[in-house]
């Protein structure tokens, strides 16, 4: 029988929502207070809309983790858009294994770790705004690299691309930190993709087109 774990402790409330979306909220729920009061109920039902589309924008479900060795979950929801290997990449390697994740503005945002294992650098780069999906993305537009090294000592990267709409890459841990396997780490605002690096001799699980979610689905097998 599959094993699954908490990476982060479950929520206490029915609908958690992410910290970094409460200004966002407050601020459609401000707009929509305003116009009611106003009596402009029209466009006051309209904010509400918004309102009511924000906070589930903005929505952080719990989300067990398969507890299997070597297993490397999805940093992201979203549908997978690249599964290969590649010579272009961060780890500075010759070759790895590169899947990234597209996040459309329908998906749950909130980031998880792929893996176990303590962050060595964190680089952020500023750059453009191209539409996530493209490939030029990975390199030209913004984006955040965070590199973990596993407990056997296997180099991983995980990067956070903003897109057409994101404009906001979100990173809550640090160079040193320690991270579990499906534990949440950031977020990006409205719309965007992620790109996981992983050394050449994992064994791949997904495929270009699945469907997958953040800290649930196994995106590939490290070698233990």
């Amino acid at each position: 029988m599959q094993r699954y774990k908490w990476a982060d402790p479950p929520s206490r409330t029915a609908f958690p929502i992410a910290r970094p979306g409460y200004p966002f909220i407050g601020a459609a729920a401000f707009t929509t207070a305003v116009l009611a009061i106003a009596g402009f109920s029209a466009a006051a039902v309209i904010t509400l809309v918004i309102t009511a589309f924000v906070c589930w924008f903005f929505r952080d479900p719990d989300r067990v983790t398969p507890d299997e060795k070597g297993a490397v979950v999805s940093p992201a929801d979203g549908k997978v858009v690249i599964a290969g290997i590649t010579g272009d990449n961060p780890l500075g390697v010759e070759k790895c294994l590169k899947i990234s994740v597209f996040m459309s503005v329908l998906n749950v945002h909130v980031n998880r770790a792929p893996c176990s294992g303590e962050i060595t650098k964190i680089l952020y780069y500023p750059g453009k705004f191209f539409s996530a999906n493209l490939d030029k993305a990975s390199v030209e537009n913004e984006h955040n690299a965070v590199f973990i090294r596993t407990a056997d000592g296997k180099d991983v990267c995980v990067v956070q691309i903003a897109g057409l709409v994101a404009r906001r890459i979100i990173c809550n841990v640090n160079e040193g930190d320690e991270l579990e396997r499906g534990q949440r780490f950031g977020m990006i605002c409205f719309g965007s993709r992620l790109d996981l690096y992983l050394p050449p001799d994992v064994r791949p699980n997904v495929s270009v087109g699945d469907r997958v979610r953040a800290g649930s689905s196994v995106l590939a097998y490290m070698e233990i």
